[in-house]
């Protein structure tokens, strides 16, 4: 009797132990699926990104000065579509061929705008602020992230910076390229500001100290509000 309780203890326990496994295993592939099709979706919205993207150069190259917008007008669609490419890093792996794919496409998208911003900039008096980023996401950069955060936080703040990123080691020619007009060595995170390169991490303070004009957009705005507030407090 007593081995006939514990033989179906055992069953039981055997019984639960199954039901558990596939039980986990039957949510996992559940996510497994659910996160395949959120990626494909961002890829089909990343290619709509490239297409809306290559568009609007197209346009604003043939625009006359007037009809362009300085502070917003130059591809916003690069800033989303730096975001989801950040996303498919992180679930499919730097060294995925997919994703290295879209880098390098995007980062040829990068070069076209910069180059609209400079024909713009000749055009119509312009005056863009422009930052060239060069990081690397393995390990000969640990400070890489970190700049990468202040860039982001700075590029919210102010529309009109203009921040441009490049894997360093990114193998296309167009990267290779920029890295040699500028003369970026392979000492990272490296900024290219008013063609003159700085080297190691740079917090938000130092970069403003060294493009002072977003310290004065900072003020003006701050002053503005501080007049809408007057105003609308006489009314």
């Amino acid at each position: 009797m007593r081995k006939t309780i514990e033989s179906k203890k055992y069953l039981l326990a055997c019984a639960i132990t199954i039901i558990v496994f596939f039980g986990a295993l039957l949510v996992s592939n559940k996510l497994s699926a659910q996160r395949v099709a959120e990626i494909k979706a961002i890829e089909n919205n990343i290619s709509m990104d490239i297409l809306a993207s290559e568009t609007q150069f197209a346009l604003l190259k043939d625009s006359s000065c007037k009809a362009i917008d300085h502070s917003t007008a130059f591809s916003d669609e690069l800033n989303t579509l730096s975001q989801k490419l950040s996303y498919m890093e992180d679930n499919l792996g730097i060294d995925n061929p997919e994703v290295i794919s879209l880098k390098k496409y995007y980062s040829i998208l990068q070069v076209k705008d910069y180059l609209l911003v400079k024909q713009v900039k000749e055009k119509c008096g312009a005056k863009p602020i422009t930052i060239i980023y060069f990081y690397s996401n393995k390990d000969d950069c640990v400070e890489c992230a970190r700049e990468g955060f202040v860039l982001t936080k700075l590029r919210t703040e102010f529309p009109e910076l203009r921040v441009y990123s490049f894997d360093y080691n990114l193998d296309i020619s167009v990267v290779k390229t920029m890295k040699s007009i500028y003369g970026v060595r392979n000492t990272l995170p490296a900024l290219n500001i008013w063609e003159e390169n700085y080297y190691g991490f740079k917090s938000a303070e130092d970069i403003e100290k060294i493009i002072p004009q977003l310290k004065r957009i900072r003020a003006e705005r701050e002053r503005a509000e501080a007049l809408k507030v007057a105003t609308s407090t006489r009314k």
